[in-house]
């Protein structure tokens, strides 16, 4: 079951960011960050009413606050670096640290994995840096700015998905709660700052509003994920949500992916088979 949910998280952490980038195309990166997580916000408040669990508890917001400010920051960076940086330097970057950290954080806790899956776990981090990676044509994009846009990014994600993880699933989606509001305040400046709320294109509002929902269903999928399967494994196949977000690419606006990406592709489908197996 976990290595299904986490399917699911990558799959809507994958067409969320989708949204948000065809978002991005018509309003400041800023303003789509802060009305997606606004959403995302919203979602949780229905999360909690759906999935109370036993209740909150003081160590559970606790860790819920704190992946708000991973959230936060690997959101921002991610948005910033894309702008800034060669672009598949900050993906790469960005999806393989908030694959790596994690896993190796499971590591460190003592969680062990059978042979085949360990072997699907390389793979996998393998596909991650095959499918993000898109060689930059403009030689005037700084490779090193974006390398550690990308990292910070990285450590952000990684942050809320080892934090997600620790706050545990017995509170229900209560630590979804204090994180999504924590994230909004941290992002409410970048956004004032980009031109805050002016009146801005309907479809633009409409993707980052679908951004936003498909954000909140995802972060609800990865803390159900963590709950039925090892923080290794989860936030492994989470982290393929790149994919997700190329294949829409590929459907919906013609563009086309390298042979690379292809590979990565493959390698990803068989490395969740390697993963679930049991």
């Amino acid at each position: 079951m976990g290595p299904l949910l986490s399917l699911l998280a990558a799959f809507a952490y994958g067409t969320s960011d989708f949204a948000a980038g065809l978002g991005s195309r018509r309003m400041p990166s800023g303003t789509v960050a802060l009305m997606a997580q606004s959403c995302s916000l919203v979602a949780a408040v229905v999360a909690v009413g759906l999935f109370p669990g036993t209740g909150p508890t003081a160590l559970s917001l606790t860790w819920g606050s704190l992946s708000g400010v991973g959230s936060a920051v690997g959101a921002l960076c991610l948005y910033r670096g894309l702008g800034t940086g060669r672009m598949g330097v900050v993906a790469t970057a960005s999806a393989l640290l908030s694959a790596v950290v994690p896993a190796a954080f499971g590591f460190l806790l003592g969680q062990r994995l059978p042979v085949l899956a360990e072997i699907g776990l390389l793979a996998a981090i393998a596909a991650i840096v095959l499918i993000s990676w898109q060689p930059s044509r403009n030689a005037s994009h700084d490779g090193r700015t974006g390398i550690v846009y990308g990292i910070l990014a990285g450590v952000g994600f990684a942050a809320f998905f080892i934090a997600l993880d620790r706050a545990g699933t017995q509170s229900g989606a209560w630590p979804l709660l204090p994180g999504q509001a924590v994230a909004v305040l941290l992002e409410l400046p970048f956004a004032l700052s980009a031109g805050g709320f002016r009146k801005r294109p309907t479809a633009a509002l409409a993707a980052a509003v679908a951004a936003g929902a498909l954000g909140g269903l995802a972060n609800i999928s990865f803390l159900a994920a963590t709950g039925k399967g090892q923080l290794a494994i989860v936030a492994v196949i989470t982290s393929l949500y790149p994919g997700v977000t190329i294949l829409l690419a590929r459907v919906f606006l013609r563009e086309k992916w390298t042979r690379v990406q292809a590979i990565g592709l493959g390698s990803a489908a068989a490395s969740i088979a390697m993963i679930s197996i049991r």
